[in-house]
């Protein structure tokens, strides 16, 4: 679903500032993969994310998503085939529209985007059932300006519209990172349970080791702008923090994970 072949970013080329992102990164997911993303910062973790997003072109290599080369097609283009939660929650939705209309826009992704004569009560059933998965009281509050609601529940509800017409590819941006622990477990959960559900192909970058072993079926660990661990099957089922970190200091000759890791 996903192919990423020799990808390199560098930014700020022939300046003192010169930095290279990503240094030949190859990507390869099964449909139906829930890859965790963790790194450092400046591990290239969120360079790769806009890499397929398509914020900036690669400087070489090539991305294939759904088996249709996206190499070359700029952001809005390649929208069509990914669905995106941005860490900031306040991204991603309309603040002054209902969250019911906001639901209603992202059921129309790929069409003519309007409400016309408004909301069809089997469509209101239908996001109010979306609604109580995310266990956050919003199915009782349809009515209810996005504007008004927290950021926790804004990334919630981010996370269904960009899952609701089921995406060829789901990127999760450290899409908790901004969240309070509590709020981050129920999004994190919503989150399991979507993408199990609807068998989507997904990139979640996370910054919290412990959530990128319990979640999916494939941990990726980043270093200095390459892949320096792939995890998946029973070997991350056993995993722990502790064998990450050695695998890590392993792979790399490192020893700086706890430093870019546990306090990043």
């Amino acid at each position: 679903m996903l192919k990423i072949e020799s990808i390199y970013k560098t930014f700020n080329a022939g300046t003192v500032n010169e930095k290279t992102a990503l240094n030949g990164v190859s990507l390869h997911l099964k449909e139906g993969d829930f890859v965790t993303v963790i790194g450092g910062n400046g591990a290239g973790k969120s360079t790769l994310l806009n890499a397929v997003a398509g914020v900036w072109p690669a400087d070489e290599g090539t991305i294939t998503i759904g088996g249709v080369d996206v190499t070359r097609l700029p952001e809005h283009k390649r929208a069509r085939y990914i669905g995106r939660v941005f860490q900031d929650p306040m991204m991603g939705t309309a603040a002054t529209m209902q969250i019911e209309e906001n639901l209603a826009l992202a059921a129309r992704r790929g069409k003519r985007r309007f409400l016309g004569a408004g909301i069809t009560k089997a469509e209101r059933e239908e996001y109010r059932e979306m609604l109580k998965l995310l266990d956050l009281g919003l199915e009782d509050r349809m009515t209810s300006k996005v504007g008004l609601l927290s950021g926790g529940q804004r990334q919630a509800l981010t996370l269904l519209m960009a899952s609701l017409v089921k995406p060829k590819l789901l990127l999760l941006d450290e899409h908790t990172a901004a969240l309070d622990p509590k709020t981050a477990a129920k999004v994190l959960a919503a989150t399991e349970t979507i993408v199990q559900r609807d068998h989507l192909t997904t990139l979640m970058i996370t910054h919290n080791m412990r959530d990128a072993i319990a979640h999916g079926n494939r941990l990726i660990m980043m270093y200095e702008g390459r892949v320096a661990l792939d995890i998946s099957g029973e070997e991350k089922k056993k995993l722990t923090v502790e064998d990450l970190l050695a695998k890590f200091g392993q792979a790399t000759g490192s020893d700086e994970a706890d430093d870019k890791l546990l306090l990043g």
